[in-house]
């Protein structure tokens, strides 16, 4: 994979320039922001019941070729576990721990923003602007999971490319709460131009983020695992299927087994 060494514009976000309670303040958002997120909360909650759209889901993903066979419920709430802490959780403390910022203040910033972009880490039970929104608030490792997730939809990745156009704008209607969060002024130019040449051509070099953790075999594995939604997929569907043994595998397992990412 290559990374993306286009430099980002040279102008501050608020996120840079803001005190701390600014910061809360505008990511919690007015009256019209909080009853967005309400809504998607309430939504996301009632998909965990919903075997219908779930199964809607896995057949629009079946059909462009992302899920060859269907883990269970379990599976993916393990594998999602293991997709947080060997990859997501220590790549995002690294990555803010070089620019001088609290990992756990910014967790809140997003938790603030947009609960559910905390409560769902695998996206397949968010709504579409839920995926959207999580992809324009967090500086992604590799955002090419989100965009293969974002296929469950017929117009995924035509509201993509319209609502990070306004982020890039400064029109999109969360433009202010999300600024509250984002770190890197670039990002967005970079994520939209990504994303219009995924669309062209699904084969474009996919816009990586620098981590010096990809020195460690392990974390380099897990990476390479769950980089991609088939990955994931593929990873969790291979996970024991009864509660017992997931919870003993999950306890027993304190680093990636690099054979996992080959």
């Amino acid at each position: 994979m290559r990374k993306d060494r286009e430099p980002a514009r040279s102008r501050a976000t608020l996120r840079q320039s803001a005190s701390a309670f600014a910061l809360i303040r505008t990511a919690v958002g007015g009256p019209r922001e909080i009853a967005g997120k309400l809504d998607r909360l309430f939504r996301t909650l009632r998909l965990y019941a919903d075997r219908a759209e779930l199964e809607r889901r896995f057949v629009a993903l079946e059909r462009r070729g992302y899920i060859r066979t269907r883990p269970t419920r379990l599976q993916i709430t393990f594998g999602a576990l293991d997709m947080l802490r060997f990859v997501i959780v220590p790549s995002a403390r690294d990555y803010y721990e070089q620019r001088g910022i609290d990992f756990q203040f910014h967790q809140l910033l997003r938790f603030l923003d947009d609960p559910v972009s905390i409560i769902d880490p695998t996206g397949l039970l968010s709504q579409r602007d839920t995926i959207i929104g999580h992809l324009m608030q967090v500086v992604h490792l590799n955002p090419v999971y989100d965009l293969e997730l974002l296929q469950m939809f017929p117009d995924g990745l035509d509201e993509l490319e319209r609502q990070v156009d306004q982020m890039v704008q400064g029109t999109h209607p969360r433009a202010r709460t999300i600024g509250a969060i984002v770190e890197d002024p670039g990002y967005h130019e970079r994520l939209l131009g990504y994303v219009r040449n995924y669309r062209r051509d699904r084969s474009t070099p996919e816009l990586v983020r620098e981590s010096r953790l990809r020195s460690d075999p392990s974390y380099a594995a897990a990476e390479r695992t769950f980089a991609s939604l088939p990955g994931f997929v593929d990873y969790c569907a291979a996970l024991p299927t009864g509660f017992a043994a997931l919870y003993r595998r999950y306890g027993a397992l304190e680093r990636f087994p690099v054979e996992e990412g080959a």
